[in-house]
């Protein structure tokens, strides 16, 4: 009995030994150790050129990003991380331009200002402004802008999102 306790043991060692190594990982590279909640708070529009639900696309493009790429639950208030900010900037410029002066390309800008707090591990805190842009072809820019804001903002959230969890 001896024997065959002996030989238990020398299997189950080694065992829980190489299962202590094995953890979480995330293929996004997302670390959100010690976290289970973060709150996202609504980003207000404060740009001289206001785009009517920008500021409501850009908040649940964010929250979309943080329920595909991660784990975390997403509450009102009081979560591990929070985010909080406004959108600075939003503009829409010409960058060729014919020798008609009409616009063979228009750029769309977004800045966005963002405050996160990270209440497990204060060093991943920041606050930082980010800028994306979508250049879009011709002069009609209406019937292309909604598209090229979904895109703007699917950019600017993983941006954010790799800032926050994956510390790029």
């Amino acid at each position: 009995m001896n024997v065959l306790l002996k030989r238990t043991y020398l299997f189950l060692i080694p065992l829980l030994l190489q299962f202590q190594s094995c953890g979480i990982y995330s293929f996004t590279g997302a670390s959100t150790e010690g976290m289970k909640t973060v709150s996202v708070q609504f980003f207000e529009n404060s740009a001289p050129l206001v785009v009517p639900g920008l500021s409501q696309q850009f908040t649940e493009a964010l929250k979309e990003r943080i329920r595909n790429q991660s784990s975390l639950s997403i509450t009102r208030d009081n979560g591990d991380g929070n985010f909080e900010g406004r959108i600075t900037d939003y503009s829409i410029r010409p960058v060729a331009v014919t020798g008609n002066e009409i616009a063979e390309a228009t750029r769309i800008s977004i800045t966005v200002q963002v405050k996160y707090v990270n209440s497990v591990d204060d060093e991943n805190s920041f606050e930082q402004s980010f800028t994306r842009f979508k250049e879009l072809p011709g002069s009609n820019v209406q019937a292309q802008e909604q598209s090229a804001i979904r895109e703007i903002n699917q950019l600017l959230t993983e941006d954010i999102f790799n800032k926050a969890f994956a510390n790029w």
